[in-house]
């Protein structure tokens, strides 16, 4: 019988948004659990969606677990000095007094910034390990969009990623974190570890697991005689909008053997590197995104989806951009749908107003950045919501969300899903909330990168990534990095390229 102590701490951070992650970012009920400690950890998290759901799931029953906190504020700001000290102080508290365990296992991001530590894993794991000592196993399990440092693959013995984008395999990812505990317990810490970075940066939009080159690079399989010396494998294709020096696509390897890490860090690298033509997609400017989904929709049975990606908040974003809403009207592109907007002063108005009621309202825009503004016009509300629901989807199938007030908007042949806390558009499940039938529309926007693929690419007669002004800037030439190491090319297939002018305003990329 063995004791593992088990927590998490997860956060996106985009380090080029005025938005801080503070503590009651973390403690708030979104679509996800907020701050629990001790029992609640479990209480939580079993049967849920996250990687430490699974790995609760696939635990020995004769092991006893010992759970520390668990908090994830998904993609935000860089974490405030107060949110990152107290919930990392709590976690390190409660792991000494738990103190001895034979394991720990942690539930992590793998872009997360702090105000003061560029690399807030590497320094969170660098305490927990002061605190087990030298010969306690310690595995993580990491987001696909991780930034993996040097300090986070050492202070580890074992690292698995999300394998999926859409992430539909996170239980699954902790599940075989459960066997790679299982694995050092009965061996104790493996001897090798290396961890290599590719030479470019990718865009969030350019990582789809869905399709190549992505789909094949997290398939890769070792052979030979070092691929029987793997205790775990971890590819992380990165999150560009985080500054930090490791930023960008990596694998790591632990194995019994050094030889065998560098062997197979070294042939998977370079699998990557292979492909880095292979990675781009097309982004339209958000008139041009309108204008080729009203071409592609006429005729057609089935909505054609913009992504938009700019005001992603799986990526920073404050969900209430006005940009795609704006060219959805001027248009006169209808039926459309647009969601989820995050306005809670426009929600607290149609809730006061009621269903059938037309209110003047400024809706959304609230945040900036340049260039974006209210639309100030008199909706009519079709359908209001409160409450907890629960989510459909494969990404986050299960849980348990709390958006607050919730409203459809109409503006002509336009209807806008107006929610009161930010998250972007995973799954039907809020649409479907609000009584709406997201494929009797010709054309739907969703403040999402990629993660909405899952559940509406298989409905939707197109898919198009729109750019409209945001908070999340899918092109990383235009981002000003502070950390990151110099020889790095911002795009896939840019040897040579001079950085676009941001105040260019928005060009396609590809």
């Amino acid at each position: 019988m063995a004791r593992i102590a088990v927590g998490g701490f997860q956060e996106e951070t985009n380090s080029f948004t005025s938005h801080r992650a503070d503590f009651t970012h973390f403690a708030t009920h979104r679509d996800r659990p907020p701050f629990v400690r001790g029992d609640a950890v479990l209480e939580q998290l079993r049967g849920n969606t996250f990687a430490l759901s699974g790995f609760l799931s696939a635990v020995r029953p004769e092991d006893s677990v010992v759970p520390l906190v668990w908090s994830s504020g998904g993609a935000a700001g860089p974490v405030t000095d107060d949110a990152f000290e107290r919930i990392v102080g709590e976690l390190c508290g409660r792991l000494s007094a738990a103190m001895p365990v034979e394991a720990v296992y942690l539930d992590l991001h793998g872009a997360m910034v702090n105000t003061i530590f560029d690399d807030a894993e590497g320094e969170l794991l660098r305490r927990v390990r002061a605190i087990v000592g030298p010969s306690v196993p310690v595995v993580i399990s990491l987001d696909y969009h991780a930034n993996l440092s040097p300090a986070m693959v050492a202070l580890c013995d074992g690292m698995l990623a999300y394998q999926t984008y859409p992430h539909v395999d996170r239980p699954d990812t902790g599940r075989r974190a459960a066997a790679v505990v299982h694995a050092l317990l009965e061996r104790g810490r493996p001897a090798g570890r290396a961890v290599r970075h590719a030479s470019f940066l990718l865009p969030v939009d350019f990582q789809c697991t869905l399709v190549e080159p992505s789909r094949s690079v997290v398939g890769w399989q070792p052979g030979g005689p070092a691929a029987a010396q793997v205790v775990s494998m971890a590819y992380a294709a990165g999150f560009p909008a985080a500054d930090t020096v490791w930023c960008g696509p990596a694998v790591a390897v632990h194995a019994w053997t050094q030889e065998a890490a560098d062997e197979l860090a070294d042939a998977w690298i370079a699998e990557i590197e292979a492909r880095e033509a292979a990675f781009a997609i097309p982004l339209y400017p958000a008139a041009d995104g309108v204008a080729e989904a009203l071409r592609l929709s006429a005729g057609r049975s089935r909505p054609v989806v913009l992504a938009d990606t700019r005001d992603n908040p799986g990526a920073g974003g404050r969900g209430d951009t006005t940009g795609v809403l704006v060219e959805l009207l001027e248009a006169r592109a209808g039926p459309a749908l647009v969601g989820l907007l995050c306005d809670p002063l426009a929600a607290a108005a149609a809730t006061a107003a009621g269903v059938g009621a037309e209110v003047d309202l400024a809706l959304g825009g609230r945040h900036g950045p340049a260039g974006v503004a209210p639309v100030q016009a008199c909706f009519s509300v079709r359908a209001l919501a409160d409450g907890p629901f629960t989510m459909t989807g494969q990404v986050t199938g299960g849980a348990v969300a709390d958006l607050g007030p919730m409203a459809v908007l109409r503006s002509g042949e336009v209807d806008v899903v107006v929610v009161s806390k930010n998250v972007q558009a995973y799954d039907p499940a809020p649409f479907a909330r609000l009584g709406l039938d997201w494929t009797t529309y010709r054309i739907v926007a969703l403040k999402s990168s990629c993660h909405f693929r899952a559940d509406f690419e298989p409905g939707a007669a197109a898919v198009l990534s729109v750019l409209a002004p945001g908070a999340y800037d899918p092109d990383p030439r235009h981002l000003p990095y502070r950390l990151l190491r110099p020889s790095v090319r911002r795009l896939p297939g840019q040897v040579g390229q001079p950085a676009p002018d941001p105040s260019e305003g928005d060009s396609p990329v590809a």
